[in-house]
Protein backbone atom coordinates (compact mmCIF):
# COMPACT_ATOMS: atom_id res chain seq x y z
CA UNK A 1 0.00 0.00 0.00
CA UNK A 2 3.11 2.51 0.63
CA UNK A 3 4.28 1.71 -2.40
CA UNK A 4 1.44 2.34 -4.38
CA UNK A 5 1.20 5.94 -2.48
CA UNK A 6 4.10 6.73 -3.35
CA UNK A 7 4.11 6.36 -7.24
CA UNK A 8 0.87 8.09 -7.14
CA UNK A 9 2.93 10.74 -5.21
CA UNK A 10 5.34 10.82 -7.99
CA UNK A 11 3.17 9.81 -10.78
CA UNK A 12 1.45 13.84 -9.16
CA UNK A 13 5.14 15.18 -9.04
CA UNK A 14 5.83 14.19 -12.73
CA UNK A 15 2.86 15.22 -13.83
CA UNK A 16 2.98 18.64 -12.24
CA UNK A 17 6.50 19.29 -13.61
CA UNK A 18 5.14 18.20 -17.13
CA UNK A 19 3.11 20.54 -17.28
CA UNK A 20 4.73 23.37 -16.02
CA UNK A 21 7.50 22.26 -19.15
CA UNK A 22 4.78 23.00 -21.17
CA UNK A 23 3.48 26.00 -20.23
CA UNK A 24 6.99 27.30 -20.29
CA UNK A 25 7.20 25.97 -23.85
CA UNK A 26 3.83 26.54 -25.34
CA UNK A 27 2.20 30.18 -24.54
CA UNK A 28 -0.64 29.26 -23.10
CA UNK A 29 -3.31 30.61 -25.71
CA UNK A 30 -1.75 28.13 -28.03
CA UNK A 31 -2.81 25.27 -26.08
CA UNK A 32 -6.75 25.29 -24.49
CA UNK A 33 -7.23 24.93 -20.85
CA UNK A 34 -9.72 22.41 -21.99
CA UNK A 35 -6.86 20.36 -23.08
CA UNK A 36 -4.96 20.43 -19.98
CA UNK A 37 -7.88 19.47 -18.13
CA UNK A 38 -8.51 16.86 -20.49
CA UNK A 39 -5.01 15.15 -20.03
CA UNK A 40 -5.14 15.75 -16.07
CA UNK A 41 -8.13 13.75 -15.85
CA UNK A 42 -7.24 11.50 -18.00
CA UNK A 43 -4.17 10.27 -15.81
CA UNK A 44 -5.83 10.59 -12.76
CA UNK A 45 -8.63 8.15 -13.81
CA UNK A 46 -6.26 5.44 -15.07
CA UNK A 47 -4.03 6.16 -12.23
CA UNK A 48 -7.28 5.60 -10.00
CA UNK A 49 -8.21 2.34 -11.97
CA UNK A 50 -4.88 1.11 -11.63
CA UNK A 51 -4.96 1.56 -7.65
CA UNK A 52 -8.34 0.24 -7.39
CA UNK A 53 -7.47 -2.60 -8.97
CA UNK A 54 -4.23 -3.51 -7.13
CA UNK A 55 -6.39 -3.08 -4.04
CA UNK A 56 -9.34 -5.36 -5.11
CA UNK A 57 -6.94 -8.26 -6.17
CA UNK A 58 -7.70 -11.79 -6.02
CA UNK A 59 -4.96 -11.95 -3.27
CA UNK A 60 -6.48 -9.27 -1.25
CA UNK A 61 -9.32 -11.66 -0.99
CA UNK A 62 -7.24 -14.77 -0.33
CA UNK A 63 -5.93 -13.30 2.76
CA UNK A 64 -9.33 -12.58 4.71
CA UNK A 65 -9.20 -16.75 4.23
CA UNK A 66 -13.38 -16.55 3.03
CA UNK A 67 -12.63 -19.45 0.65
CA UNK A 68 -15.61 -21.00 0.00
CA UNK A 69 -17.20 -24.49 1.64
CA UNK A 70 -18.22 -26.34 -1.45
CA UNK A 71 -16.67 -29.57 -0.46
CA UNK A 72 -18.44 -30.14 3.04
CA UNK A 73 -21.88 -31.95 3.76
CA UNK A 74 -23.05 -29.91 6.33
CA UNK A 75 -23.83 -27.29 4.02
CA UNK A 76 -25.97 -28.90 1.55
CA UNK A 77 -27.59 -30.74 4.58
CA UNK A 78 -29.25 -27.33 5.41
CA UNK A 79 -29.38 -25.97 1.75
CA UNK A 80 -26.29 -23.08 2.64
CA UNK A 81 -24.66 -21.80 -0.45
CA UNK A 82 -20.87 -21.13 -0.58
CA UNK A 83 -21.69 -17.01 -0.28
CA UNK A 84 -24.04 -17.78 2.83
CA UNK A 85 -20.55 -20.02 4.13
CA UNK A 86 -18.62 -16.62 4.01
CA UNK A 87 -20.90 -13.77 5.46
CA UNK A 88 -21.80 -16.96 8.04
CA UNK A 89 -17.55 -16.75 8.76
CA UNK A 90 -17.52 -13.43 8.62
CA UNK A 91 -20.28 -13.13 11.17
CA UNK A 92 -18.43 -15.66 13.50
CA UNK A 93 -15.63 -13.24 12.88
CA UNK A 94 -17.40 -10.87 14.95
CA UNK A 95 -18.13 -7.93 11.72
CA UNK A 96 -21.13 -5.82 11.21
CA UNK A 97 -23.26 -6.21 8.13
CA UNK A 98 -21.48 -3.27 6.80
CA UNK A 99 -17.87 -4.65 7.30
CA UNK A 100 -19.55 -7.35 5.48
CA UNK A 101 -20.43 -5.61 2.93
CA UNK A 102 -17.42 -4.04 2.30
CA UNK A 103 -15.21 -7.52 2.43
CA UNK A 104 -17.22 -9.21 0.09
CA UNK A 105 -18.23 -5.72 -2.05
CA UNK A 106 -21.93 -6.71 -1.78
CA UNK A 107 -24.49 -4.25 -0.92
CA UNK A 108 -25.25 -3.64 2.57
CA UNK A 109 -29.32 -5.09 1.63
CA UNK A 110 -27.74 -8.31 0.15
CA UNK A 111 -26.05 -8.99 3.25
CA UNK A 112 -29.30 -8.31 5.01
CA UNK A 113 -30.45 -10.69 2.83
CA UNK A 114 -28.15 -13.40 3.16
CA UNK A 115 -28.44 -13.04 7.08
CA UNK A 116 -32.00 -13.59 7.46
CA UNK A 117 -31.78 -16.46 4.89
CA UNK A 118 -29.20 -17.96 7.24
CA UNK A 119 -31.27 -17.60 10.45
CA UNK A 120 -33.83 -19.17 8.63
CA UNK A 121 -32.17 -22.12 7.55
CA UNK A 122 -30.42 -22.53 10.93
CA UNK A 123 -33.55 -21.59 12.67
CA UNK A 124 -31.99 -19.13 14.48
CA UNK A 125 -33.17 -15.85 15.46
CA UNK A 126 -29.91 -14.04 16.44
CA UNK A 127 -26.50 -14.05 15.58
CA UNK A 128 -25.07 -15.91 18.41
CA UNK A 129 -27.78 -18.36 18.05
CA UNK A 130 -26.73 -18.61 14.52
CA UNK A 131 -22.54 -18.94 15.44
CA UNK A 132 -23.57 -21.06 18.33
CA UNK A 133 -25.68 -23.74 15.96
CA UNK A 134 -23.08 -23.44 12.99
CA UNK A 135 -20.31 -24.35 15.12
CA UNK A 136 -22.26 -27.55 16.74
CA UNK A 137 -23.02 -29.07 13.16
CA UNK A 138 -19.43 -27.91 11.44
CA UNK A 139 -20.05 -25.20 9.39
CA UNK A 140 -17.76 -23.19 10.78
CA UNK A 141 -14.78 -23.16 13.17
Amino acid sequence: MKRSILLYSVGMAALLLLLRAIDYKYVLLDISTELYVTVIALFFTLLGLWIGRKITSNRFIKDLNLAPAIARPATSDFGISPRETQVLRLIAAGHSNQEIADTLFLSLNTIKKHTSTLFRKLEAERRTQAIEKARRIGLID
